[in-house]
């Protein structure tokens, strides 16, 4: 198990941050992603391919930034 942190650009409010939250949280192998707003991150425990990250933030409609 593993946690790492990611840079999402374009998240400006809770509903934003509940999105981003809600995506990622539904990539398999992800069992917890926290979304810090003041940071613009999303910090996910669990095993995914920082592609299926990716993914999950564009389908949430922002930006993936890479690891933070």
């Amino acid at each position: 198990m593993t946690t790492q942190a990611y840079l999402v650009e374009g998240m400006t409010c809770g509903h934003c941050a509940g999105s981003v939250s809600s995506e990622v949280s539904g990539v398999a192998g992800i069992e917890n992603a926290v979304v810090d707003l003041d940071a613009k991150t999303v910090t996910v425990t669990g095993v995914a391919s920082d592609d299926a990250i990716a993914a999950a933030v564009a389908e949430a409609g922002y930006t993936f930034a890479g690891r933070a």
